[in-house]
């Protein structure tokens, strides 16, 4: 990662910042990228820059031009939702940063809020129709599909780092794990945000923004569905046997986006997804940090049975995790 004063010097040269006394403030963002709040006189906004070699513990790089994917999904996304994402101010192709809104004190990381276990059913009803309306608006649009024909990023950034990563750990599941990979390779039905997480949603009463879209990519819906549940649900393994009503959140959430864009077609393929994307976050390139290792013994375990199984209705899926939570009521 480049030193602060480094970048600073970048944005003066850009004409990005204008006062003598303009710093740089390191915020978290993930392990992808640099991200620093600008205070620049009476200005403050955010900075953003992709990194080559992404801060995990395994060996895990990815092209810093997906930065400019993510300013064009934010672009793209403005032109009919615009509370759903920070406005733009400047981006620089050539040094692969933008500028962006910062978003005050008034926001709250939606993942902060799960992991203390308040939840809000409000929140699930709009992310599931801002997701609708994403999908439903790129789908079968030309321009996305040139703007987001980035298959080798998404390679990069989730089908390998995810799906083959998990599969080399599981010789019993690697045939489901490569199918699926290729399946993925070759979708394009619409725009997908690829890291549609609490983490990157920020929520106030009067909006929720997504954020850190660099994994922008038109191909298979199913995935962002799939990757909001994943973390539904291990934020219910979480809190073990604490109840704080996340199939509702689950149900909730499907049921908005069903109603918004009606695709009962969608709906094995979000299930397989759903699974391979549990186990991915305790055994492929970017665990969650969150989990004992009882916990990522369960997913194991549970993914394990169900995926031969190759029952992928949402229901049965959510109805055998729930159950088997139960484990921690002993």
């Amino acid at each position: 990662m480049n030193e602060p004063g480094t970048f600073l010097e970048l944005l003066r040269r850009d004409s990005i910042v204008r006062t003598p006394n303009a710093r740089l403030i390191p915020l978290s963002g993930g392990v992808s990228c640099e991200i620093y709040l600008v205070e620049d006189g009476t200005e403050r906004f955010v900075v953003k820059r992709a990194l080559a070699k992404l801060n995990v513990k395994v060996d895990w790089y990815a092209d810093i031009i997906r930065n400019r994917h993510e300013w064009e999904y934010i672009r793209y996304v403005s032109k009919f939702l615009p509370k759903a994402v920070p406005a733009l101010r400047q981006c620089s192709a050539t040094d692969n940063y933008f500028a962006m809104e910062h978003l005050n004190g008034s926001f709250s990381n939606w993942k902060e809020q799960l992991l203390a276990g308040k939840v809000n059913l409000e929140h699930a009803n709009l992310a599931g129709e801002i997701l609708a309306q994403i999908h439903g608006h790129s789908a079968g649009d030309a321009e996305a599909m040139s703007l987001f024909d980035t298959t080798q990023n998404f390679s990069q950034l989730r089908i390998e780092p995810y799906l083959l990563a998990t599969a080399a750990k599981h010789p019993a599941l690697r045939r489901q794990f490569e199918a699926e990979a290729a399946r993925l390779a070759g979708a394009r039905e619409c725009l997908v945000h690829g890291d549609f997480s609490p983490k990157n949603i920020l929520v106030s009463s009067e909006r929720m923004v997504l954020l850190d879209c660099e994994v922008a990519w038109y191909g298979e819906p199913a995935f962002d569905i799939a990757f909001l549940l994943n973390h539904f649900f291990l934020k219910s393994l979480l809190h073990a046997p604490r109840d704080i009503c996340m199939r509702s959140m689950i149900e909730k959430f499907l049921f908005k986006y069903q109603k918004a864009r009606p695709s009962p077609e969608i709906e094995p393929r979000v299930g397989r997804l759903l699974l391979m994307l549990m186990l991915a976050r305790a055994d492929g390139k970017s665990p969650v940090e969150y989990l004992d290792a009882p916990r990522q013994q369960f997913i194991r375990s549970f993914v394990s049975s169900e995926l031969p199984k190759e029952n992928f209705s949402l229901p049965h899926i959510a109805d055998m995790w729930f159950k088997g939570l139960g484990v921690f009521n002993k």
